[in-house]
């Protein structure tokens, strides 16, 4: 699997690519010789440590461009979709996105302390962490950048079905973004297109932290894995590279548990 794609000049644009799920999934691909396109947004304070985890990527040997920009807002992606094209040139296609963006409002429904939830947060998070991705996939497809054979991932959690205090936001946003995929991988099957969505078990990623009551989150889950540990964000960026490769084509419209049997328990 090492450099299965190196030098046919296809890519990888990884949306939340600066941490977590996004960035391992980026150097994971990277290692297999895909050119990476990473869209992040973060404060300057924090960039000096994702350079260096982007140095990882580039030591690949790898095309390799970085957007510090809202992911989620039209005009950017605009900007970003036409500095990607020039860099593809007349032979460079698309072979994955990845969806990792974790923008959102973890806010209590009943509070008498903090403000609590609106409709404007669940808008919010719905059209960051959901309706995001159709915008890409849209946008990539009608200017013509996808392969003959694309993949298309999100990242989903346990809190797609289950009700976590502060997570009514998110949880109608991962709702939503499963719904989203699956219907991807319906209307653009007939273009070699084919969408999934990884759940990932608990991982102790930074998104992950910013959810209230997270530690006790995780001393639960814990006991529930039967590997008696979280999953990691490599233990998902090796499932993203499976589906990368050819023999996962017929792979589509699924939602994929990488969690070490968590979900059984």
């Amino acid at each position: 699997m090492i450099d299965e794609f190196k030098n046919k000049n296809y890519w990888a644009v990884v949306l939340g690519g600066s941490s977590g799920l996004g960035l391992a999934s980026a150097k994971r691909l990277a290692e297999m010789g895909l050119n990476i396109c990473v869209v992040h947004r973060d404060r300057k304070s924090v960039l000096p440590g994702i350079e260096a985890a982007f140095s990882e990527i580039k030591a690949h040997d790898v095309s390799f461009l970085s957007f510090n920009v809202d992911a989620t807002r039209k005009e950017k992606r605009n900007d970003v979709v036409a500095k990607l094209k020039e860099s593809l040139g007349a032979e460079g296609k698309v072979k994955m996105l990845v969806h990792s963006i974790a923008k959102g409002n973890l806010k209590p429904m009943i509070s008498d302390e903090i403000p609590t939830l609106g409709n404007d947060d669940f808008h919010l998070t719905i059209d960051a962490m959901a309706i995001s991705l159709y915008d890409w996939v849209q946008q990539l497809f009608q200017e013509k950048m996808f392969a003959e054979d694309t993949r298309v991932l999100s990242f989903t959690s346990e809190g797609n079905q289950k009700a976590w205090e502060n997570y009514a936001a998110v949880s109608a946003a991962k709702a939503a973004l499963e719904a989203i995929t699956r219907n991807i991988a319906l209307e653009y099957a007939p273009y070699g297109i084919r969408a999934n969505c990884i759940q990932a078990g608990m991982t102790d990623t930074t998104s992950f932290r910013m959810i209230p009551n997270s530690e006790t989150l995780k001393k639960h889950n814990l006991l529930r894995n039967p590997s008696d540990r979280l999953t990691t964000p490599e233990d998902v960026a090796n499932v993203v590279g499976l589906l990368c490769q050819k023999e996962a084509y017929w792979i589509n419209g699924a939602i994929i548990p990488v969690d070490g049997g968590e979900h059984i328990r």
